[in-house]
């Protein structure tokens, strides 16, 4: 079977043929790696190993952890903006929000963190950074935590202005 992948913002007006439907933002799922829950990271993509970067306007709806770091695991995964990326470009870290997707989180086992839910960051169901990428980040959840391993997925759409393609 083939795969595709794209740089565009993917929009879907459900199959209206006649364009009278509003277009709606795709929801996408990433894979996420955090090799040390105590530890101040990057978050990591699953398939290459590089630091987990979301797209500028990116509204992240839920952190699914589904291989819990074990004991009593807590994390804050936010986010970094990144300014100045491409090629020949001096690439500068803006303000860290450390606790913007999931807040002092239990990550002992499987859980989902939503907007308003028990460890839900204040940035869930919110624009991560209107204009910039986000670099995905984590730091230890509370004193004296253990160190665990997670993995799990990352679901957002990117918000824009409901604009269709011809």
């Amino acid at each position: 079977m083939a795969t595709a992948t794209t740089s565009a913002v993917w929009r879907s007006t459900g199959g209206d043929q006649t364009r009278t439907a509003e277009a709606g933002s795709m929801v996408m799922a990433v894979p996420f790696y955090i090799a040390n829950t105590a530890a101040t990271a990057n978050v990591l993509n699953v398939v290459n190993g590089n630091a987990l970067i979301l797209p500028a306007n990116a509204v992240v709806t839920e952190v699914i952890v589904s291989s819990g770091g074990g004991g009593n695991a807590t994390a804050n995964v936010g986010f970094t903006p990144i300014i100045g990326v491409g090629p020949g470009q001096t690439t500068t870290l803006g303000t860290n929000v450390p606790t913007g997707f999931v807040s002092a989180g239990n990550v002992s086992a499987r859980t989902v963190f939503i907007a308003g839910g028990t460890g839900g960051g204040a940035s869930l169901g919110n624009a991560a950074n209107a204009t910039n990428l986000v670099v995905v980040t984590n730091t230890q959840g509370a004193a004296n935590a253990i160190a665990g391993v997670v993995s799990g997925r990352i679901i957002y759409h990117v918000a824009d202005a409901g604009q269709q393609s011809a």
